[in-house]
């Protein structure tokens, strides 16, 4: 026998959302994944599509390790909610190269030396990425402030700021 079903015995019952179907094209890829709504850019490229190039760090949007470009312009993934980006552009630090042909960011970050654990580094190119293509660092002191929202906690700040520094001559940039 059952027991007795209340009124009330439901009354505070919660139900899971569904997971939601969304498109990124991803590294110039169209992909299609269903996520549940909470699930952050950060841990569907992480958990769902094996692109652990970008990084949980402080996993509060303070350090930049896990900074992406979405539709061209840095963002940093672990505060942004994948649903509320369908259909939009995402690099990471796996879509910068051209097969063999390193990005001109990460050439110079082996040049300069400009990583000791390497934890930060994709963030860090991947922020440079959308400082240079912004166009509004004009001096060594304004890579200083654009890149301020990425932190390495190794200390090799002077030689990530001439990484950069090379690659926006190589790209065509400002310096």
């Amino acid at each position: 026998m059952s027991p007795p079903s209340s009124p009330q015995a439901g009354a505070h019952a919660t139900s899971t959302p569904a997971p939601l179907s969304i498109t990124l094209k991803i590294n110039g890829e169209s992909r299609t994944v269903s996520v549940a709504p909470w699930t952050t850019l950060l841990d569907l490229l992480r958990n769902h599509l094996d692109l652990t190039g970008s990084k949980k760090g402080c996993d509060h949007g303070q350090c930049g390790a896990c900074t992406v470009l979405l539709d061209g312009r840095r963002v940093v993934s672990c505060l942004t909610f994948a649903v509320m980006k369908d259909g939009s552009e995402v690099t990471t630090i796996e879509g910068l190269a051209k097969g063999d042909a390193l990005h001109p960011l990460q050439q110079a970050f082996i040049d300069h030396d400009a990583f000791q654990c390497g934890y930060c580094t994709p963030g860090q190119i991947c922020s440079a990425a959308g400082l240079i293509a912004e166009g509004r660092a004009k001096t060594v002191d304004d890579i200083r402030e654009l890149m301020s929202g990425n932190i390495c906690r190794c200390g090799a700040y002077p030689n990530i700021v001439a990484a950069i520094e090379q690659a926006m001559g190589a790209m065509g940039g400002s310096r």
